[in-house]
């Protein structure tokens, strides 16, 4: 066991216990990048990946980031001992996955659990989630998987019963359906404290979106107040520490741009339960270019989502909806900020609107709070006398923010470009990953006032040289590139009622 000085290195990174030692040391004591090493600090042991360096650290001296010493209580110059350490069995058991083998509850709970210890590298926590995509899980590695996932994080007790609903994704604009639903739904005296995740492959998450009007960086404690305070709530489940193993790898399939399906299911079923939900309305949007494209595929997965939930005692409801373009005109967290609050003060998109009734009369119903087939009816109330509006608000400025904003109020991006329609027609689609890859590119939703305005739908007519599309961003660069891949990608076609002749001419 070799005795080195901490050097505390200004770096910030996400928690993972990387080292940095000087190349003569790692030659002394045979260590090659990446190896694992074994620091005991005041009676402790925490296992280490090897960076090795000729410049930042001096020979004897070991450079750990700020943030993981202060956790592990490390000063600088304080005398610590490192030696080899073996790699966890956790990775064997990945190797596992990744051969198509099936993996044990206790395989997939050293998984997890050595994933939200940072026990994994990136690499390997990869590794595993790439297994998940291409090789799959069966129904009950996925159940062990969700459990495993809520059992190393916290869990929020209300005392009373739960609603909540979810949003697989895949359609832009998609995410401000939830600011709408949730006050409906919280306006009919239910309690609903909704938690989202950031974007993944998307321009905006609910989370991202809800940021623009309030905190959602919320503790358990003040989730729980708001939500019993105002019957609703919209927060990041990333602050909560509820399936934290999630948050990890959501950051992992960021990079990855993927979203492995037995991950999400365990994703969302998790971070259900942890809130002690009662019941779960789960959208699928069902589309070309949607996460899921046909109706067997939606099926499919909401016959997964069912069964997992039976094997965990939780009532699950799948809606399927119509997601063949974006929700609603806008995509991009300050924009579709803009347009929730429109829609609450009775000017919203009819898709939006729609949508938004349609699933909050779901939940109403399930609530008993309607007898069934009448619950849109009741939310179509809520939303047009007001009340579900004055609701967000309260619920605005129970999460920090300010409840007299108005759409107008919301910045968005000063760096614009619009696409025009290039001939007299139609629309005859519009290519919803293509949009997400221009919102994104613009800098949505890192940029919150970047992203797209849509000026119209499938079915509309529209006449050469009309703006079709509008690019929003905070820099320049950014815009530049996107509206280069708008004018590659045609996110929107447009045809006239001529569409060839034969023969041609």
């Amino acid at each position: 066991m070799e005795r080195m000085i901490a050097k505390i290195l200004d770096i910030h990174g996400t928690g993972y216990r990387v080292c940095v030692i000087h190349s003569k040391d790692a030659k002394d004591i045979d260590l090659k990048p990446r190896d694992r090493i074994a620091l005991n600090y005041g009676g402790k042991e925490t296992n280490f990946i090897v960076d090795i360096t000729e410049t930042i650290v001096n020979p004897g001296e070991i450079g750990i980031p700020r943030e993981v010493a202060y956790n592990l209580g490390i000063n600088e110059g304080a005398i610590v001992k490192i030696s080899p350490a073996s790699p966890p069995l956790s990775i064997s058991y990945i190797k596992k996955k990744m051969k198509g083998i099936e993996l044990t509850k206790d395989e997939i709970e050293s998984i997890i659990e050595d994933s939200v210890n940072y026990e994994l590298t990136e690499l390997e926590m990869a590794a595993f989630l790439m297994a998940e995509q291409f090789v799959g899980m069966s129904l009950n590695e996925i159940v062990h998987l969700t459990e495993a996932m809520v059992n190393t994080g916290e869990r929020i007790r209300f005392g009373e019963p739960v609603y909540d609903v979810h949003s697989i994704g895949g359609v832009p604009g998609n995410s401000k359906a939830s600011i709408l639903i949730v006050p409906i739904v919280a306006a009919a005296g239910i309690l609903i404290p909704k938690t989202s995740s950031r974007a993944i492959t998307s321009p905006a998450g609910t989370a991202d979106t809800m940021e623009v009007l309030a905190r959602v960086d919320l503790t358990p404690r003040e989730v729980k107040e708001v939500a019993l305070k105002t019957r609703g709530a919209l927060v990041w489940g990333g602050r909560l520490n509820l399936a934290p193993a999630d948050d990890i790898y959501v950051r992992i399939e960021h990079v990855l741009g993927i979203d492995p399906e037995p991950q999400m299911v365990a994703s969302i079923l998790s971070k259900k339960l942890a809130m002690d939900a009662k019941f779960v309305l789960i959208d699928l949007p069902v589309g070309a270019k949607a996460k899921v494209e046909t109706m067997d595929q939606a099926k499919k997965l909401a016959r997964l989502l069912s069964d997992v939930a039976e094997q965990l005692n939780m009532n699950v409801k799948c809606a399927i909806t119509y997601g063949g373009q974006p929700l609603g005109y806008t995509i991009g967290p300050a924009l579709e900020a803009r347009e929730a609050l429109e829609a609450l003060e009775g000017k919203g998109s009819m898709s939006l609107v729609e949508k938004a009734l349609s699933l909050s009369g779901l939940i109403i119903e399930a609530a008993n709070v309607a007898p069934k087939g009448t619950g849109y009816n009741i939310a179509k109330d809520i939303l047009t006398s007001g009340k579900a509006l004055v609701k967000l608000r309260e619920i605005i400025e129970a999460q920090g923010g300010n409840p007299n904003i108005k759409p107008d109020d919301i910045p968005i991006g000063d760096k614009t470009a619009d696409i025009y329609a290039p001939i007299d027609g139609y629309v005859t689609g519009i290519d919803n990953s293509a949009i997400t890859a221009i919102a994104r590119a613009a800098g949505a939703p890192v940029d919150k006032g970047a992203g797209v305005k849509l000026y119209y739908k499938a079915g509309y007519k529209v006449k050469k040289g009309e703006p079709i599309l509008t690019i929003y961003a905070e820099s320049s660069t950014k815009l530049s590139n996107a509206y280069t891949l708008a004018q590659r990608l045609r996110p929107i076609l447009i045809e006239g009622m001529l569409l060839g002749t034969f023969p041609e001419e």
